[in-house]
């Protein structure tokens, strides 16, 4: 029997932030969490069951999540929602309530989780 990998959400956000400064296209899944990089230099965290959303970098510069690990849990201060519409990621942001319609992320690979 192999010994399952625990998950450590902070490797994997730095990972995925690593790959968007390189523009450097990704969908990794992570538990029941997705991430996700793009060649325009954005990557996201996202909570497929519960539509939730973190941007981690733009245009290749890394963004701060608010979020606390354990070794058997973690807790994350989701900053907005999404959905998919089609070929658009679109966000609302919980606290301004902005809602922006972003073209050209992997909307097809995303549906598939």
């Amino acid at each position: 029997m192999r010994k399952r990998r625990r998950l450590r959400l902070d490797d994997e956000i730095r990972s995925i932030q690593r790959r968007a400064a390189a523009h450097d296209g990704r969908v990794v899944t992570a538990g029941k969490l997705v991430l996700f990089s793009t060649e325009t230099g954005d990557a996201w965290l996202l909570d497929p069951t519960d539509h939730l959303a973190a941007r981690l970098a733009r245009d290749g510069d890394p963004e701060a999540l608010d979020f606390q690990e354990t070794d058997t849990s973690f807790k994350i201060a989701w900053p907005g929602t999404y959905r998919l519409q089609g070929p658009a990621f679109v966000y609302t942001d919980r606290h301004s309530r902005r809602i922006s319609a972003i073209l050209g992320y992997p909307t097809h690979l995303l549906a598939q989780h």
